[in-house]
Order: C-alpha cells, then sequence, then structure tokens
C-alpha cells in the first residue's frame, strides 16, 4: 500500500524524478506546482537545507522553460524554530525566483499559523521586486478567509483557494460541507472579479461548474485564472478541463518524507482516508 500510495500521489524521491513528471505532465499541457516534501523541521540546519532543495529546483525550472513553480510550507523553512528564520529563508527564495521568473506559492498549515503565514507573506510581498512573484493559500472552510481574502487582495496578492484538509474545530471552521461549499463559492467569485491571476483548487465538480458558470456568466476570460488539482487525483477531470481550454496546475510533491506526509494528513482528517482510497481506484 505504501508503495502504491507514493507512486500513485508522489512524484519520486529526488529532483530528477520531480523534474521528470514535470515535463511528463507538461507534455499534456498542464502546468505544474513542484513541492519538496518535508514540515516541522526543528534546527536553522534543517530549515536551510530543505530551502537549498528549493533553490535547485528554481534552478533547474529556469533552465527547463516548463510551466512550473513551487510550493512551500513555513514549517519547513524553520517558522517553529524562528519566525525570523523562516522570513528570512522564504525572502531569499522569493527573490530567486523574481530573478528566474518564476513563483513561490506558500501553502497554508493549521488555523494556529494562519495569521503568521499571512502576515509573512504579505510582508515579502511588499518588496516592490517581489510583486507578483509569492502568493498564498486561503482554506474556505475557516471562518476568518472571506477578511483574509479582502485584506490580500487589496495587496494584489494571488491566491490559491482551497477547501482545507485539516481537522480544526466547529468555532475555527464551518463543520458542514454545504456551508464550506458556499463560502468556497463566494470566495471564488471574489477572487475571478478581482483581475489577478488566482488558482481555484479543487476536485469538486460542482464547485468546478460554479466556477466555469459564474467566469462565463461574468464575461471572465479562462486565460485570466487556473483550476488546480493534485497530483494523481481525478486525472480524468483534468484532462477534460484541459481539452476545454481551461489552465490547470497540478500539485507535484516529491521526496523521501511521502510517508510522515500520508500518515499526518491521514491523522489530521479522517475524510482524507476516503479520498486517497477512492482515487487509488480511479483511472
Amino acid at each position: 500500500m505504501g508503495r502504491r500510495l507514493s507512486s500513485r500521489f508522489v512524484a519520486g524521491f529526488r529532483i530528477e524524478d520531480a523534474m521528470s513528471t514535470a515535463t511528463a505532465l507538461g507534455a499534456q499541457g498542464l502546468a505544474v506546482t513542484l513541492d519538496s516534501l518535508g514540515e516541522n523541521v526543528t534546527s536553522p540546519a534543517q530549515a536551510r537545507q530543505a530551502a537549498q532543495v528549493y533553490h535547485w529546483l528554481l534552478d533547474a525550472l529556469a533552465q527547463s522553460k516548463l510551466n512550473a513553480n513551487i510550493s512551500l510550507k513555513l514549517t519547513q523553512m524553520g517558522l517553529e524554530v524562528s519566525p525570523d528564520l523562516a522570513g528570512e529563508i522564504v525572502s531569499g527564495l522569493v527573490r530567486h525566483a523574481a530573478e528566474a521568473g518564476s513563483f513561490v506559492r506558500v501553502d497554508m498549515e493549521g488555523s494556529a499559523l494562519t495569521q503568521t503565514t499571512i502576515k509573512l507573506v504579505r510582508r515579502v510581498h511588499a518588496i516592490p521586486e517581489n510583486r507578483d512573484h509569492v502568493g498564498i493559500v486561503i482554506q474556505a472552510y475557516l471562518r476568518r478567509s472571506a477578511e483574509d481574502v479582502a485584506a490580500l487582495l487589496a495587496d494584489g496578492i494571488r491566491i490559491r483557494l482551497c477547501k482545507g484538509a485539516y481537522q480544526e474545530p466547529p468555532e475555527v471552521a464551518f463543520p458542514d460541507k454545504k456551508d464550506v461549499d458556499r463560502n468556497f463559492v463566494a470566495l471564488m467569485k471574489a477572487l475571478l472579479k478581482s483581475g489577478l491571476f488566482h488558482g481555484i483548487a479543487t476536485h469538486d465538480e460542482g464547485m468546478i461548474a460554479a466556477t466555469r458558470e459564474f467566469a462565463q456568466a461574468e464575461g471572465v476570460d479562462r486565460s485570466s485564472f487556473e483550476f488546480q488539482m493534485l497530483y494523481g487525483v481525478r486525472r480524468d477531470l483534468q484532462r477534460m478541463l484541459v481539452r476545454e481550454g481551461y489552465g490547470v496546475r497540478v500539485y507535484v510533491p516529491f521526496g523521501d518524507q511521502w510517508y510522515p506526509y500520508f500518515m499526518r494528513r491521514l491523522a489530521e482528517r479522517p475524510a482524507n482516508v476516503v479520498f486517497l482510497a477512492r482515487n487509488l481506484l480511479r483511472r
């Protein structure tokens, strides 16, 4: 089962494996976000080592000319060791991305880190040469997300909108799917009307249909946003959207930390077990 999970949802252990997967996806008309697996480092040396992998990736992507960028977690960049350390490391990566004409997506983790993550991204984005080279993730199931989206859009920050995958208490996150979906659609509409390029990250066909319908009704060009999905999940849907002329970016994790990555996700939220099991059976 471990081998099946790693081969289906993780693109190998090395940078070379990730680049090979990115090239294959690019040949299918798909864009890519590469994520070097790892989080919750416990020393500055571990954080800098994790960052070095991303510097190598940015160099490799610049040479490849692929439509690809990188995605990282702040706890992997040393946030829990020192917020100043994480800020320094992320600033260096965004500076490198700007020089390479690339982009850094800062992932969102549990709600205890939401405010810290937003604050750091806004600070890094405020540096003029970093504008348009760093973005963030917003989770629609958090009750605070509408206010966060408004503040981030005012700063001109690009957003990846997803539903959210962590287990959160009901006072922090909507417990019912219908409320999460309602908030997702409301936030999606705000993003598409903002004039910035955002990612609508979902495998939910209802949310995809709502996005397409709203874009058509409002005259939002298909090239002004993209759908985003996980590697190995709903590959049929990815191909269908590409055929219809929509941009689709695939989130591609890689690295030898795949086992703790899966175990954390499965432990955090029981629904993740069902989600992965269903997609193991899909073509």
